[in-house]
């Protein structure tokens, strides 16, 4: 049976990786496998055996996650692209308050920290003008070495909780790209990428830890200002009154999950 949930957080965790505005990371923090993944991939030589039959099932399962979210969200994206990212942008703003929450039961609020959170919600919408300003960079420059970056970039978002990695792809251009390779198997594009993302989990796994450990209210609230910054992604057409709408039930079922997951 735990064979059986673990596989299911995995679906979980692939979800996360494939839809927009989703963090991997706080799926993990949700379905409380977040230290436990951190440590068993670090310290998976340390205690091979143990730590590979934790992680085995959780990566089935992301298997699974990615290459049926893939299909389903190809379809919902090329035929209600405005509502389904109006969704999403709610299911962000309702995580805001449980993150802010969460850190505060932790560690006592001191306002000095909202500096972190404004410096990179600033980067991310730089990120954004500079996506929107300079779109034929990316469209003209994918290639190998372009997707291994990518999936070094990509890893971020599993690793960090609040980071989503499809916003991080929509920002270097390629998740639509991403997105076809996933739902059609095309590992001209998912093999790079995934080399990208392992090394980069690799990586970051040790940087979150070591940040977690030493300067952990200054991390998270730097990860809030990125989620913060990740709505306008999402939100850059014209607002209608259906729009607003399933932002607002994006918004409702985000805060609605949350209390689930406690």
């Amino acid at each position: 049976m735990k064979f059986v949930i673990d596989v299911l957080k995995g679906i979980g965790l692939g979800a996360g990786c494939i839809l927009p505005g989703i963090s991997s990371g706080v799926l993990c923090v949700v379905f409380g496998i977040y230290d436990k993944l951190v440590n068993s991939i670090i310290n998976i030589f340390k205690d091979f055996k143990k730590n590979f039959l934790f992680l085995f099932p959780i990566f089935i399962g992301i298997g699974v996650g990615v290459l049926l979210f893939g299909n389903i969200l190809r379809y919902l994206f090329s035929s209600y692209e405005n509502i389904i990212k109006c969704i999403f942008a709610g299911l962000i703003l309702g995580s805001i308050p449980t993150l802010i929450k969460n850190e505060c039961k932790e560690y006592h609020f001191k306002l000095h920290y909202l500096i972190y959170s404004i410096i990179t919600l600033l980067f991310s919408i730089l990120l954004i003008y500079i996506e929107y300003t300079f779109n034929t960079f990316s469209s003209f420059n994918i290639n190998f070495l372009y997707l291994f970056i990518s999936g070094f970039l990509m890893s971020i978002g599993v690793v960090f909780p609040g980071v989503s990695s499809t916003v991080i792809l929509m920002c270097l251009g390629v998740y639509p790209l991403y997105l076809e390779a996933v739902s059609l198997l095309n590992f001209s594009v998912l093999l790079p990428m995934g080399l990208g993302l392992f090394l980069g989990c690799i990586i970051f796994l040790n940087i979150i830890n070591f940040f977690m450990n030493k300067f952990s209210s200054q991390t998270m609230y730097s990860i809030i200002g990125f989620v913060i910054g990740s709505i306008f992604i999402l939100l850059t057409n014209n607002f209608s009154f259906l729009n607003i709408l399933f932002l607002f039930l994006g918004f409702v079922l985000s805060l609605f999950l949350s209390k689930i997951g406690k």
